[in-house]
């Protein structure tokens, strides 16, 4: 078969199209909610603050009063000592659209440690019957520059002045 410059022209245009298409789909926001979650996620299970830190946006706040760096400080003195855990949702929902959006899903927490820390980790997180709440926005004209905003849970509590765990 012969090729000219016709068919390297379509070829040429066939792949800039599905090229097109997929980064459309990529950079939809609820694609980029769904990922900057699983993201955020697997950063507290891995312990990487820097990566975690970079999710959060300068102006979080959340239901319990919480900003960025007492977020970032509780989170380091918390999963600092939790080994092999598993932040786990099921049916999740997402809803986006413009410079927002919003992940719903009840989370729970699994892994193998059975240290007291764990186990009251677990049973407090797991026996909440309302979804957790993530609200994410995007903070500039790129289409991947997405940061959390806020967090919310309608049934768990978090007494003010929370800072020592046990």
């Amino acid at each position: 078969m012969q090729r000219t410059f016709r068919s390297g022209f379509y070829i040429g245009l066939a792949l800039a199209i599905a090229v097109g298409l997929y980064l459309v789909r990529l950079w939809s926001a609820e694609r980029q909610v769904q990922l900057h979650t699983q993201h955020l996620v697997q950063s507290l299970e891995e312990r990487d603050w820097t990566k975690f830190s970079s999710f959060l946006a300068d102006s979080y706040r959340d239901q319990w009063g919480q900003d960025r760096s007492l977020v970032l400080q509780r989170s380091r003195a918390l999963f600092g000592y939790l080994r092999g855990i598993r932040i786990v949702s099921a049916n999740a929902t997402i809803q986006a659209g413009g410079r927002a959006g919003f992940w719903r899903s009840r989370i729970e927490i699994e892994g193998a440690e059975n240290s007291e820390l764990a186990s009251l980790l677990k049973e407090r997180v797991n026996r909440l019957t309302s979804p957790f709440t993530l609200e994410w926005r995007q903070i500039s004209a790129k289409p991947w520059d997405w940061k959390l905003a806020r967090v919310s849970n309608d049934t768990l509590e978090i007494p003010q002045g929370y800072d020592q765990f046990p």
